[in-house]
C-alpha cells in the first residue's frame, strides 16, 4: 500500500543520516521502525492481559497477602 509520508526537516536529516549510515533506504529505516513500534506494543499488551489474568486467578491469594 502506497503513503505519504511528510517529515519535519529535521527529523528528516537525522532519518537521512541514520540511512546512509546503515546503507539501506530511509524506507528501510522507518519499516524497520514501525515492526519495532508495533511489536514493542504487542508485546506490552500481552504483558497487561498476562498480568491481569494472574490477579484474577490469585486474587485471593493477593488479598490474604495484603492483610499481612
Amino acid at each position: 500500500m502506497a503513503m505519504t509520508l511528510r517529515l519535519p526537516e529535521d527529523l528528516n536529516a537525522q532519518l537521512s543520516t541514520i540511512a546512509e549510515e546503515w546503507h539501506v533506504s530511509k524506507h528501510a529505516v522507518l519499516l524497520q521502525a514501525a515492526e519495532l513500534l508495533v511489536s514493542r506494543e504487542t508485546r506490552k499488551a500481552e504483558i497487561s492481559a498476562g498480568i491481569e489474568r494472574i490477579l484474577e486467578s490469585d486474587a485471593d491469594l493477593m488479598r490474604r497477602l495484603a492483610e499481612v
